[in-house]
């Protein structure tokens, strides 16, 4: 399996993070080991880069937040399957226990608690200055300071001071006036591939009749606000090609094609005007993520 992440937090509204994927493959040490292999999946998935200071209310009336839908994954590593596994257990440890003793409908206290004393807190926490170094400084220094940050965290576990996020994502994005179009090379079909055909292999599907999952708060801020000010990115960071700007005579209209989404709510997160919610479709449609 081969994996791409591009942070979110980039400025260029033209930066398109399948295509950088794309590009990336044909770098020659990358190539070296694709030579000879046949693509057989795709998927995406936005990340969650907050860390140990993101992490949201963890457990309310009904209800509690586990695995990556709180947030859990170690940014440096990438990694966050065992602490969606292990977050699981202590949810499910404290609901147990409500139940033991009769208890219903209210918060489970326990588990934030159990999450706070735990072994993946004090990970996430060694770990939580890296995401705010590399955004304040770039890959080359940033990264470095984090690696100086993480062996200081490690070291003195004392260490108190935590950096915060300087913006959300959505924010960070500059004017398309201020930054140059970026030109990727045509597909080759056999190392690096259009989107559609790779959304096909995600075995996504909805039903056509289903109401469309993915709201736009205003329908009119697409082409009146995102295209003039960011050339509307929605056609570029979306990996599935939901979002088009479709031309008809002299006008120009949004288009969604939300039979093609694979579920990776980055438009939640990076549409400028915030104005895309991803919501539940209907009857769990969406990917098929075989053997992924």
């Amino acid at each position: 399996m081969v994996g791409f992440v591009v942070h979110l937090d980039y400025a260029n509204p033209y930066l398109n993070p399948f295509k950088e994927f794309q590009r990336g493959k044909t770098h020659p040490l990358i190539r070296e080991d694709l030579k000879g292999g046949k693509r057989i999946a795709y998927g995406a998935r936005a990340l969650t880069e907050g860390g140990f200071q993101a992490i949201p209310r963890l457990a309310f009336p009904g209800g509690a937040l586990i695995g990556c839908a709180a947030g859990f994954m170690n940014v440096p590593r990438i990694k966050g399957s065992h602490n969606a596994m292990l977050s699981g257990m202590m949810a499910a440890e404290a609901a147990f226990a409500a139940i033991d003793t009769g208890r219903s409908r209210d918060v489970l206290k326990a588990y934030p608690q159990a999450v706070q004393a735990s072994v993946m807190a004090k990970e996430l926490k060694k770990v939580r200055n890296v995401k705010p170094l590399w955004s304040r400084f770039g890959t080359r220094l940033g990264v470095m300071l984090g690696g100086i940050d993480m062996w200081l965290n490690t070291v003195f576990p004392f260490l108190g001071h935590t950096l915060k996020h300087l913006k959300p994502d959505y924010a960070t994005l500059h004017k398309a006036a201020t930054e140059k179009q970026i030109e990727y090379e045509k597909p080759d079909g056999v190392l690096t591939f259009d989107i559609l055909s790779s959304v096909f292999l995600s075995g996504t599907n909805h039903a056509e009749n289903q109401p469309v999952h993915l709201r736009l708060a205003g329908p009119s801020i697409p082409i009146e606000r995102n295209l003039p000010e960011y050339a509307e990115p929605a056609q570029r960071y979306c990996p599935a090609l939901v979002y088009e700007v479709v031309a008809e005579g002299d006008r120009e209209r949004f288009q969604i094609n939300a039979q093609n989404c694979v579920h990776c709510k980055t438009c939640d997160v990076k549409d400028p005007a915030q104005n895309i919610t991803w919501v539940p479709p209907e009857g769990g449609d969406g990917p098929n993520y075989v053997n992924m």
